[in-house]
C-alpha cells in the first residue's frame, strides 16, 4: 500500500490502479492535516461496489498548483465523520451517507441533503428502504429557542421564475441568529444519468447540470474526455473556449450587477445591466448559434469556427458593451445611497470562509485569492494570466465590486484573444477513444467559482463513477453565514451577492 497521496496534474488522466487506499484512520488524518494547512476539498465521494465502498477525496492547493487524490475502503455500515473539524466535508459526508448507505457517526447535523429515493441497496443510512421515496420537504431545522425567538421560513416555492429551494430563518424581532438552507427539491440525477458513459446524450446532459454555466461544465468534460483519450486540442480551439469561458463569465457577472442594484431599488443601473447582459449573450449566440454556449464544444476542440468577419463584428460589440457595463457600473460606486446598503451587510470573516472552503467571487470577497485559471492553469490559460481579482471585506460591497473587477478583465482577456487569433484548425482530427482502467480529474473556473469534474473508468472503458462538483455546492453554506447578525431584509440582497445555483447543487 503507498503512504503517500497521488498527485495528479489538471485534466489529467492516471491508472486507477495508482491511487493509494488508505487505512480509515490515515485517510481522515490525511484529509484533517491538508485542510489544516490550506488544502481544500474539491471533490469526496463513495463508489458502492457490492458490500464494500471505495470512498475517494480530492484535496487541492491553490498556493502551490498541487491535487492530490488519496481513497480508502470500507466494508462497515458506518464510518467516522470528521465534519465537526473539517466544515468542508459535512455536505459530502451526508451526500455519500446518501448514495453509498454509509452513516457517519457523530456528524453534527446528519440529515438527508436530499428528497429523493434511497438509492441504496437494503437500507440506507436513515433506515429507509431501497427505493422508498421521503416527504419531500419533511426533515427536522435548527432552531434557537427562547420567549422571543421566532421563526420566518421562506420557500421552496418563490415569488419568481426560479427553482425550489427553502430557507428557514431563526430571529430575534429582525436579527437573524441562524439560516437552514434546504434544497434538493428537484432532483434530476445526472450523475446517475452519466454512469456507464459516454453515451451519445452525455454532453448535452453536462451542459445541463447548470443552464447558466454551460461552457463551465463542458470544457470541465472535455478535459476528461481528452485526458482519458490522449487527445490534444489545437490552440485555435484552445483561444475559442476561453473567449466563450470569459463571455459567459460576463454575461453572468453583468446580470447580477444589475440584479445586485435592483435589490437595493437603483433602478438605472438595473436596468442597464439586464441589457447589457443580453448583450454579452448575443457575442455567445454569435460563436455557435445559442446564447447560452449550447453546442459550442466537443471533446478535441470547438464544433463551431469564427471567420475574420465574424471576429471584428465580435470586437465591435465588444467595445460598445465595455463602454455601456462601464457607465451603468460607475453609477453604482458614485451614489452613496447605493453605497450604504452595499458596505457592511452579509459579512463573511476570512477565517469562516476558509473553514467552509469557499470558492469563486464569494472567497475572493473574503480574501482567499483563490482561481483555477491561474492555480492549476489549463487551456489557453496556461499562455495567458488574468490576474485575480480579490477584497477583504467579505461584503456585499465587496462580492459587488469583485464582479465588476472581473468583468473588466474578461474584457481585456477576449479583446487580446480576438486580435492575436491562432491560424489552423479548431478540432483535433483524431477520434476520442476512452481509455479503461482510469481516473481523470478536470478543474476549470465556472463564473461562480471552482468546477470539479471527477471520472472513474471500467474495464471497458466506460464511467463506473462520474463526479460532479459545482461551485454552488461549496458556497451554499457561506450564504447562510453571510445571514448571521443580520436583519433579515438584507436576504434578498446577500442571496444576489452569492447568486447560487440550485440545480448545479442538485446532481
Amino acid at each position: 500500500m503507498r503512504n503517500r497521496p497521488l498527485a495528479i496534474a489538471n485534466g489529467s488522466a492516471v491508472p486507477f490502479g495508482d491511487i493509494p487506499q488508505f487505512e480509515t484512520s490515515i485517510f481522515l488524518e490525511t484529509i484533517l492535516d491538508a485542510t489544516a494547512h490550506s488544502w481544500n476539498v474539491s471533490a469526496y465521494f463513495g463508489m458502492p461496489d457490492r458490500d464494500e465502498t471505495t470512498l475517494l477525496c480530492v484535496l487541492t492547493r491553490h498556493t502551490e498548483g498541487v491535487i492530490w487524490v488519496v481513497g480508502a475502503k470500507t466494508r462497515e455500515a458506518s464510518f467516522p465523520s470528521i465534519a465537526a473539524i473539517c466544515p468542508q466535508v459535512q455536505l459530502f459526508e451526508r451526500e455519500i451517507a446518501e448514495q453509498c448507505g454509509l452513516k457517519f457517526n457523530r456528524h453534527p447535523w446528519f440529515k438527508p441533503l436530499r428528497f429523493h429515493p434511497s438509492l441504496v441497496p437494503g437500507r440506507d443510512a436513515w433506515g429507509r428502504k431501497s427505493g422508498e421515496q421521503p416527504p419531500v420537504g419533511v426533515m427536522d431545522y435548527f432552531q434557537v429557542t427562547g420567549d422571543e425567538i421566532h421563526e420566518v421560513a421562506v420557500g421552496p416555492v418563490h415569488a419568481g421564475i426560479i427553482e425550489p429551494g427553502h430557507f428557514r430563518f431563526q430571529c430575534h424581532g429582525e436579527e437573524v441568529f441562524h439560516l437552514e438552507i434546504s434544497l434538493g427539491y428537484q432532483h434530476r440525477g445526472i450523475e446517475s444519468l452519466l454512469q456507464g458513459g459516454p453515451h451519445p446524450a452525455t454532453l448535452r446532459q453536462i451542459e445541463a447540470i447548470a443552464g447558466d454555466t454551460t461552457t463551465g461544465h463542458a470544457v470541465a468534460y472535455c478535459m476528461v474526455m481528452e485526458a482519458l483519450s490522449g487527445i490534444r486540442v489545437p490552440p485555435r480551439g484552445e483561444v475559442l473556449r476561453g473567449i466563450a469561458l470569459e463571455l459567459e463569465r460576463l454575461a453572468n457577472h453583468a446580470g447580477d450587477l444589475g440584479a445586485i442594484a435592483g435589490d437595493v431599488g437603483y433602478l438605472p443601473t438595473s436596468s442597464f445591466c439586464g441589457r447589457i447582459r443580453g448583450d454579452f449573450l448575443n457575442m455567445t449566440a454569435a460563436l455557435c448559434g445559442s446564447r447560452f454556449g449550447r453546442g459550442m464544444l466537443i471533446p478535441g476542440g470547438t464544433r463551431f469556427d469564427l471567420t475574420e468577419g465574424e471576429r471584428d463584428d465580435l470586437l465591435a460589440r465588444l467595445a460598445e458593451a465595455r463602454v455601456d457595463l462601464a457607465g451603468a457600473v460607475n453609477l453604482l460606486w458614485d451614489t452613496p445611497s447605493v453605497m450604504g446598503r452595499l458596505e457592511g451587510v452579509g459579512h463573511v470573516p476570512l477565517q469562516t470562509a476558509l473553514e467552509l472552503g469557499l470558492v469563486g467571487p464569494a472567497a475572493r470577497a473574503s480574501g482567499i485569492k483563490r482561481d483555477i485559471r491561474n492555480d492549476f492553469p489549463y487551456g489557453i490559460y496556461r499562455m495567458t494570466n488574468i490576474p485575480v481579482a480579490s477584497a477583504f471585506h467579505g461584503d456585499v460591497c465587496a462580492r459587488t465590486m469583485i464582479r465588476w473587477q472581473e468583468a473588466q478583465k474578461s474584457m481585456d482577456f477576449v479583446e487580446e484573444q480576438l486580435r492575436q487569433m491562432p491560424a489552423g484548425n479548431h478540432a483535433a482530427k483524431e477520434p476520442c477513444s476512452v481509455s479503461e482502467g482510469k481516473i481523470a480529474v478536470a478543474m476549470t473556473e465556472g463564473w461562480r467559482g471552482e468546477i470539479c469534474h471527477v471520472a472513474v473508468t471500467d474495464a471497458s472503458g466506460k464511467f463506473s463513477r462520474y463526479k460532479v462538483v459545482d461551485p454552488s455546492f461549496h458556497n451554499w453554506p457561506g450564504l447562510a453565514m453571510a445571514l448571521r447578525e443580520q436583519q433579515i431584509s438584507d436576504f434578498p440582497l446577500c442571496n444576489k451577492s452569492f447568486n447560487l445555483s440550485y440545480c448545479g447543487f442538485d446532481l
